[in-house]
């Protein structure tokens, strides 16, 4: 086979063809991919919201709400009014970064695409360089195997050559000479063509979303445990101890600017993504954070399906038990399994017993238990106390609280300082929670326990037999709350 000097390596290869770029015409005609880009996200926020908002009020799908309908009226420290306004505020916020963020780009150009394909093509070329010596380090005669293949199998034999396909030539004009040069494989256009339309782009998105989820992560965690960052800003959210879909965005509106859209901006910017790729991703993370928000467990929703950062997990979050846990947002989860902050006291609270009976009876999975939180009862006992480890000690306010105005009670372990630290929050909260909320929810509890012992007498033994999601359930409704974990709906309004 014939010996490439050191030159040959980079320089004989392909040539790149020309090409020639022009604007990529607007994904919708007459909207510009730019301003689309803006309306896009807050379209998505108010359809989906609007959908939740028409099952909610037309009482489609009791049986697989977090909450009831009471729950939002009586739990809640804020009006719909108030939530929509600033809803507003905050997407006139967004409007002017997005406009700004659009201002920074360059128009998206097309024409050059089969110039990239190419390029990457290139590389996959040069990457095949290596491969004699690779074969020489290992202690094979790459050459000589490429020399016995070429009959049969030129393709293979000129990777194993590193690339050099003598039978595979292209005529090229240089300065308007003809002049033959190497060509692409057909294998090579392959990949380069998955990897330029497919890999990179799915890449970007992957990138994206790390980081948005460790940006709001972290942000997200420091206003829950610093006291005035918490009081000052965060606890607007709060006011929605039962969230539901349009209240997602109800924030301060510097918190709003600061964890949702410079965090958003950011991830776009980092990943490289170009106008219409940052369309999807803003629409995308719009879909989930409203989701995250809509008060259902629903068992065919995608969203909640895809990963365990859904309506349940976040409902954990706005509890008076929860609100120190399950920081993670909007993606997935993993910041808060790393760092040892995701709750571990089970689907604690009766409430949730029957969206998770229901869900349970939809999956068909006996040998399945399903939870809605995606939280084991277990863990609690065994899993690291960190960070919580001093958080009972510092509830200082907490034993002023009668235990029968702390429902419900989580298990023994990790879970009861988690417990305890999330409500010393909701009391150090003057403005907008102390004592009452503690005693609001204990009240909820009882009552959404009390419907599921009802409920339970009228159960016979061979439905009881059916699902293992019912079995025990007197006894894991009426003793220790820390039993089996459960999903998460509460008792059906007018019922």
């Amino acid at each position: 086979m014939t010996n490439h000097s050191t030159f040959d390596l980079y320089s004989d290869l392909p040539p790149l063809p020309q090409y020639q770029t022009s604007l990529l015409p607007s994904l919708v005609p007459g909207i510009p991919d730019k301003l689309l880009t803006v309306i896009a996200p807050i379209s998505a926020y108010w359809t989906l919201s609007m959908f939740f908002h028409w099952i909610d009020t037309k009482d489609y799908f009791p049986q697989y709400r977090l909450h009831t309908p009471a729950e939002v009226s009586s739990r809640n420290k804020v009006s719909r009014w108030e939530v929509v306004r600033d809803v507003v505020v905050q997407q006139l916020i967004q409007t002017v970064v997005a406009w700004g963020l659009g201002m920074t780009e360059p128009d998206d150009l097309t024409g050059k695409e089969e110039y990239d394909v190419a390029v990457w093509a290139r590389r996959l070329r040069i990457a095949q360089r290596a491969i004699p010596g690779t074969f020489a380090m290992a202690g094979f005669d790459a050459a000589g195997l490429a020399k016995n293949l070429a009959p049969s199998h030129p393709v293979l034999a000129g990777i194993l050559n590193g690339g050099y396909y003598s039978n595979l030539q292209t005529v090229s004009a240089d300065y308007g000479n003809p002049k033959s040069k190497p060509d692409f494989t057909a294998w090579e256009l392959a990949l380069a063509g998955a990897l330029y339309w497919y890999l990179v782009p799915a890449l970007q998105y992957g990138i994206a979303i790390i980081v948005v989820d460790t940006w709001q992560y972290f942000l997200h965690r420091a206003m829950h445990m610093n006291k005035w960052m918490y009081t000052t800003f965060h606890s607007r959210h709060h006011r929605l101890y039962v969230p539901y879909a349009y209240g997602a965005l109800y924030n301060h509106p510097f918190e709003g600017f600061l964890l949702d859209t410079l965090g958003a901006s950011i991830a776009y910017k980092l990943a490289g993504m170009n106008t219409r790729q940052g369309m999807w991703f803003f629409t995308a993370s719009t879909f989930k954070t409203v989701d995250d928000h809509c008060g259902y467990a629903l068992p065919w929703d995608p969203l909640q399906r895809l990963t365990s950062n859904n309506a349940g997990y976040h409902d954990v979050h706005h509890q008076s038990w929860g609100i120190k846990t399950n920081f993670s947002q909007p993606f997935f989860t993993f910041w808060d399994r790393l760092l040892g902050t995701v709750w571990t006291g089970g689907d604690v609270s009766a409430r949730y017993e029957k969206a998770r009976l229901a869900a349970q009876k939809k999956a068909d999975q006996s040998n399945q238990k399903i939870t809605i939180t995606h939280s084991n009862v277990a863990d609690s006992a065994t899993q690291d106390l960190r960070p919580y480890q001093d958080d009972k000690k510092n509830a200082t306010d907490l034993p002023l609280i009668p235990s029968c105005d702390q429902e419900p009670l989580p298990p023994k372990g990790k879970a009861e300082l988690q417990a305890a630290g999330s409500r010393q929050q909701i009391l150090d909260d003057k403005q907008d929670g102390g004592p009452q909320v503690l005693i609001q929810e204990a009240i909820e509890e009882k009552e959404a326990r009390s419907l599921l012992r009802r409920e339970g007498r009228r159960r016979t033994a061979s439905s009881l037999s059916q699902t293992e999601g019912l079995k025990g359930l007197k006894d894991r409704v009426t003793g220790s709350m820390h039993g089996r974990a459960g999903v998460l709906i509460g008792m059906e309004s007018n019922r």
